[in-house]
């Protein structure tokens, strides 16, 4: 099915957006286990991250939602820290603690969003971020243990994983504002002619 260059647009970004959560959360895991100095930093860029996600919704639910989106999301990475710390310290009990907020947290996003848009069932969205979380612990205790294929092969799951969320949203936005997304078709020729000059200019940099 063809897609329209507004959608496409939108799809780009929301992977790009995504694909950063994925490889913030794990650069602060990795810096995190090995008591890593860059591990604030790491930290900082992740939450960044969150504001970037909630932003990139502004266009078609306003700020107030984008907000709310944003807050929801440095709870999920801030909880995340904490069960982390758990983790490393061996205490089971505070560990399980912060699980139970993490799947809450993850019910709260599923609610907001289903709410927002009634192409994203809360069952569904509930569903994808709880692979994320169980991937994301998985990579976590890998790393913090040593198993370093484990690790790698963690991290391969979750970022397949991180792109069909981020294409869920897009498609339920895609479907909620059609309007926003109408596809003009072009002549073959005429369509491959941007790109061709696109990637002259590309490959002539520098030269």
């Amino acid at each position: 099915m063809a897609m329209s260059e507004a959608q496409c647009n939108l799809r780009t970004a929301l992977r790009k957006l995504w694909a950063e959560h994925a490889i913030w959360t794990r650069q602060y895991i990795v810096a995190f286990a090995s008591d890593g100095r860059d591990a604030g930093a790491a930290a900082s860029r992740l939450l960044k991250n969150q504001e970037h996600i909630g932003n990139a919704i502004v266009p078609f639910y306003g700020e107030v939602a984008a907000a709310r989106l944003t807050d929801l999301l440095k709870q999920h990475i801030l909880i995340a820290v904490d069960l982390l710390t758990a983790a490393k310290a061996g205490d089971d009990a505070e560990f399980q603690r912060q699980d139970e907020r993490w799947s809450q947290n993850a019910e709260e996003i599923a609610t907001f969003l289903s709410g927002a848009n009634p192409n994203w069932p809360k069952n569904d969205v509930v569903d994808l971020l709880s692979v994320h979380l169980k991937l994301t612990k998985g990579e976590a205790v890998a790393r913090m243990t040593g198993k370093w294929d484990d690790d790698v092969a963690a991290f391969d799951d979750i970022f397949t994983e991180i792109l069909t969320v981020a294409d869920t949203l897009v498609d339920g936005i895609v479907k909620q504002s059609p309007d926003r997304f109408v596809t003009i078709a072009m002549p073959a020729t005429v369509a491959a002619a941007p790109q061709r000059r696109g990637l002259a200019r590309m490959f002539s940099r520098g030269r």
